[in-house]
């Protein structure tokens, strides 16, 4: 798991790196809460990816059962 990049926040956020670094040294809360997020959503696409995965295989089992049949 990746930190997103200063560039990333700034653009996704729609506020600047120096905005960034005050809540990092202001309200650390709020950036942990905002860097946690984003930890979650990588996870979550990465479940989702995988699950795209075991679908088309199953899809492809199917296939070929059928195919025997």
């Amino acid at each position: 798991m990746t930190l997103p990049s200063l560039r990333t926040l700034e653009k996704e956020l729609g506020v600047n790196k120096t905005t960034l670094h005050n809540w990092k040294k202001t309200r650390p809360k709020l950036y942990n809460f905002i860097i946690e997020s984003y930890k979650r959503k990588e996870l979550l696409n990465k479940n989702l990816q995988l699950m795209i995965n075991h679908k088309k295989l199953l899809e492809e089992e199917i296939k070929l059962t059928e195919n025997r049949l």
